[in-house]
């Protein structure tokens, strides 16, 4: 791939970064009332190893409630929008904090963008958060962490728990691929309703509906619906997709590598 310049900050950087999302469930303790820090500091070091071999990473990550629920005190997740809210601008801070440490263990720097829906879909909103993002990404140790801004976002048609964000920002900048972390090992067939397969790879989206369950995590939010709708939208793109569990070690190296790990959503052939 090649490798372009960027005269105004003086530095190079690669075209179509590798965009990943981590959900809730896989940064929150058992419980879902505070973060993981292990899991954190595990995705910096995978992640950072990928940076410095030059392949540029863009990540959106939830977990700002979770955080928010931790510092605040709290013995379980509300579930009134402005508890949620509160949460998360207690929490985004925190979560932040985290990652930084992480990273910079690394001599990676990270930078937050707080998006909306209207800073997706309006088209000039878009083009300034594209043009944020391509101007960090000018800069080979520096990782954007994107998150939705749960502290304003009250639409009712949200972004899914970033799903649908993360595909977004996958088309926005033209990602070489969209990875999505989760509780589960990917998509399984179902069996008389139950998990029985491991689903390896997906040509036509429509054929594996009938596996889709509601069924999500403790302490997920979007679930598998919102991941398989994210994916539909980010293939549309021509960006293919993987879906796998964010608890096995170095599953974004082996994703990106092509290798077999969660389900792989491939574009027509």
């Amino acid at each position: 791939m090649s490798r372009k310049f960027d005269s105004s900050t003086n530095t190079h950087y690669l075209e179509a970064p590798v965009v990943l999302k981590f959900g809730t469930g896989i940064l929150a303790q058992a419980g879902g009332c505070a973060l993981d820090m292990l899991q954190i500091e595990r995705f910096a070091q995978e992640i950072s190893s990928l940076m410095k071999k030059g392949i540029p990473c863009v990540l959106v990550s939830s977990a700002a409630i979770t955080a928010g629920i931790h510092i605040l005190g709290l013995k379980e997740r509300p579930n009134d929008v402005a508890g949620k809210q509160a949460c998360a601008a207690v929490g985004q801070p925190r979560l932040m904090a985290a990652y930084a440490t992480a990273f910079l263990k690394h001599e990676i720097t990270t930078a937050q963008l707080l998006l909306t829906h209207e800073d997706i879909f309006n088209a000039s909103r878009r083009s300034n958060a594209q043009k944020t993002l391509e101007r960090l990404l000018a800069f080979p140790n520096l990782l954007p962490i994107i998150n939705e801004n749960d502290t304003v976002a009250t639409e009712e048609l949200n972004l899914g728990d970033n799903d649908q964000l993360a595909a977004e920002v996958a088309i926005m900048m033209q990602a070489r691929l969209l990875i999505l972390l989760t509780t589960s090992n990917g998509l399984m067939a179902t069996a008389g309703g139950v998990p029985a397969a491991r689903i390896s790879e997906v040509l036509n989206v429509k054929e594996i509906l009938c596996h889709v369950t509601s069924s999500k995590g403790a302490n997920a939010r979007g679930g598998m619906i919102t991941k398989i709708k994210a994916t539909q939208t980010a293939l549309q793109a021509g960006i293919e997709v993987v879906i796998a569990s964010g608890y096995e070690p170095k599953e974004i190296e082996k994703a990106l590598a092509g290798e077999d790990v969660g389900t792989r959503f491939l574009l027509p052939r």
